[in-house]
């Protein structure tokens, strides 16, 4: 059976189902599987199969104390008709890119794929483990996690789900969605300060063990749907398996045949779920790391330093206006030969120093990835150059991934088959778009909607349409010292 062992050295081995429940190892360290399983088919068996299908042979492999009938129950409960599109994640060829359209779920970004299924990962775990306390979901989000966090967990039985945003630093769209979340088990904080502050005032909590406890009391246990939860991880390998099979549909690859993989990134998730399809058999010649004008992540590939002590951007592709990657700390892992020892002596340091160095065999092994940035004004005319060159309209990370791929292929001459990792809908950050495509200035984020979907015939998604008429539910606005309180009131 597979076993969940912790990237700081504990000595702890957790199934599938207890390191969902549990979120983060008791040394602060993040679950990782003990070894990354391989393919459990021939990639070319699977052509004309569905992402379900695909879906249900990669997660089940990642989590094998499921059985097949709990994990097929998950599957058809998270991808079912509350995505647009039948086939889930569409693949749309445009300017020599293979998109992978993750973001045809309920909140119009790529989080969907994870979060759809991650409330049923979690309610299954809970009863396999016979855990009677309540599951209180903490969540720090850039904008993209916390509405979908809420929209999966929202009056699920036996949880509550608490999000915090930085105030100020999401779109209106993003801030919107979330503030106006139904269910009686949602919360949701504005907090005065970063992305970077809120994730490091939920692991503060998450590591405090007097305020555990103190929920224990209260017949509460904390876990989490950002991605340093592993239930949150591991979906995310499905979508990348399933683009290489695309692939291989269209001739585009033939079997055995590499691709590379483009992904805007902020917090390493999504590209580490990339690296794991790699390990797992799926041909693929570069993971090429896309950042904003925080390239912290760039810097860090091209040089083996990680370091924060630099400036702090609000972009407008705020999803990626991080400096603290948390995911990353799962790649060192990997590359040092699971050296918990030494990846906790650089997680230290980040702390103390607010920088690191790592040793000559993870640089080593870094070259499979390729990390490039890209500002606000490249990000703009990508978009504009991508809808007047091919009429394919993409939102702001989606932009910065292509616009760093251009530089890569410009830099290498590397022509190999490219699947991209196309993120949100256009619409949630409409207001670049709109400008990029050439419109005119509107007074609010919802009226670049409408003009943007008038100009270009784009259906806006469901989730998106009247959210301006929407009930405001949830209007605290709280300072960093504040979380430990709020969450501790939430759950009474």
């Amino acid at each position: 059976m597979m076993k969940y062992i912790s990237t700081r050295g504990s000595s702890d081995e957790l199934t599938g189902a207890q390191a969902i429940i549990q979120g983060i190892s008791t040394d602060k360290g993040l679950f990782v599987p003990k070894e990354i399983p391989k393919l459990p088919f021939v990639p070319e068996e699977m052509k004309g199969k569905s992402y379900q299908e695909i879906a249900f042979r990669i997660i089940g492999t990642f989590f094998d104390d499921y059985t097949d009938e709990e994990m097929k129950r998950c599957i058809d409960g998270a991808y079912d008709e509350k995505f647009e599109e039948p086939e889930i994640v569409p693949v749309k060829e445009a300017g020599d890119v293979n998109f992978l359209e993750l973001y045809h779920g309920k909140t119009a970004a790529f989080k969907d794929m994870a979060l759809s299924i991650l409330p049923y990962l979690l309610t299954t775990a809970t009863k396999k483990e016979h855990e009677d306390k309540k599951i209180c979901i903490l969540t720090a989000t850039s904008g993209d996690t916390g509405k979908a966090a809420l929209e999966g967990f929202a009056d699920v039985e036996g949880t509550e789900i608490i999000v915090f945003f930085p105030n100020q630093g999401v779109s209106q769209v993003q801030e919107r969605q979330m503030i106006t979340q139904e269910g009686a088990n949602t919360h949701v904080f504005a907090i005065e300060g970063n992305f970077d502050d809120a994730q490091t005032g939920v692991k503060q909590i998450f590591n405090d063990e007097n305020f555990r406890d103190k929920l224990a009391g209260l017949g509460c246990k904390l876990s989490s749907a950002n991605s340093i939860n592993i239930g949150r991880l591991v979906p995310q390998v499905a979508y990348y398996v399933y683009s290489y099979v695309k692939l291989l549909e269209r001739g585009i690859l033939k079997a055995g045949e590499p691709m590379n993989i483009v992904v805007p990134t902020g917090n390493f998730g999504n590209i580490l779920a990339a690296y794991y399809a790699k390990q797992m058999g799926i041909p693929v010649n570069k993971l090429i790391c896309a950042s904003n004008k925080n390239q912290v992540l760039t810097d860090f590939i091209n040089t083996g330093v990680y370091d924060i002590n630099r400036d702090f951007y609000l972009t407008n592709s705020p999803s990626m206006d991080i400096l603290i990657s948390s995911n990353l700390e799962r790649l060192l892992f990997h590359l040092s030969g699971c050296d918990g020892a030494e990846i906790k002596g650089l997680m230290d340091k980040l702390e103390s120093e607010k920088r690191y160095e790592v040793s000559d065999k993870i640089k080593d092994g870094m070259k499979d990835f390729y990390g490039g940035c890209a500002d606000v004004e490249a990000t703009n005319k990508t978009i504009g150059e991508m809808y007047r060159q091919h009429g394919y309209l993409i939102d702001t990370h989606t932009a910065v991934a292509y616009k760093v791929y251009e530089d890569y292929r410009a830099a290498t001459g590397d022509k190999t088959p490219t699947v991209l990792a196309s993120t949100a809908s256009a619409f949630k950050f409409a207001e670049s778009v709109a400008k990029s495509i050439g419109l005119v200035d509107e007074p609010d984020g919802f009226s670049y909607i409408k003009a943007v979907a008038a100009e270009t015939g784009v259906r806006v998604p469901r989730g998106l349409r009247d959210l301006d008429k929407k009930e405001i539910r949830h209007t605290g606005v709280i300072e960093i010292p504040q979380m430990i309180d709020v969450v501790e009131n939430s759950v009474k």
